[in-house]
C-alpha cells in the first residue's frame, strides 16, 4: 500500500458496503483483493476498496464473479483503463442482449398464462 492510501479495516469495509467479513475474505482468497498486512491484521487500501465497489456493481448487473474479475484485470494491462472500459461496454451490451431476451420470454410465457387462465375459467363457468 502506498504511504498515501487511505487504510481500512475489513470491518470499515464490510459496513461501508454491508457485506461480512466472510464475504470480503472471499474476495480476497479469489485474488480480486490484495489487502496489506499489519501483524495478523488484514490493511486494505483505496485500490482495494475501489475493487470491492467495482465487484458489488458487477454483480448487481449480473455479471459474474469471473467477468468482474476480466473487468477489473483489464484496467491493469496495457491497455488500462481505456481498454477496460471498451471491455466493460462490450460486457454490458451483452448483459443487455440477454436480458432483453429474457424479457421477451417472459412477456410470451405470461400471454400464454393468460390464455390458458382464460379458457380454465371460460371451462369452469360452463360447468357451473
Amino acid at each position: 500500500m502506498t504511504p498515501d492510501a487511505t487504510p481500512y479495516s475489513i470491518s470499515d469495509l464490510a459496513q461501508e458496503f454491508n457485506l461480512t467479513t466472510r464475504a470480503i475474505r472471499f474476495y480476497e482468497d479469489e485474488g480480486l483483493l490484495q489487502p496489506g498486512r499489519s501483524g495478523r491484521r488484514r490493511v486494505y487500501g483505496t485500490r482495494d476498496r475501489v475493487r470491492l465497489k467495482l465487484i458489488l456493481r458487477g454483480k448487481r448487473l449480473g455479471f459474474s464473479l469471473s467477468e468482474v474479475r476480466d473487468i477489473i484485470e483489464m484496467y491493469d494491462l496495457d491497455s488500462g483503463e481505456a481498454g477496460q472500459l471498451s471491455y466493460f461496454l462490450e460486457q454490458i451490451q451483452q448483459r443487455r442482449e440477454a436480458l432483453e431476451q429474457q424479457r421477451h420470454d417472459i412477456d410470451l410465457t405470461l400471454e400464454e398464462l393468460d390464455n390458458i387462465e382464460s379458457q380454465c375459467r371460460g371451462r369452469l363457468a360452463a360447468l357451473a
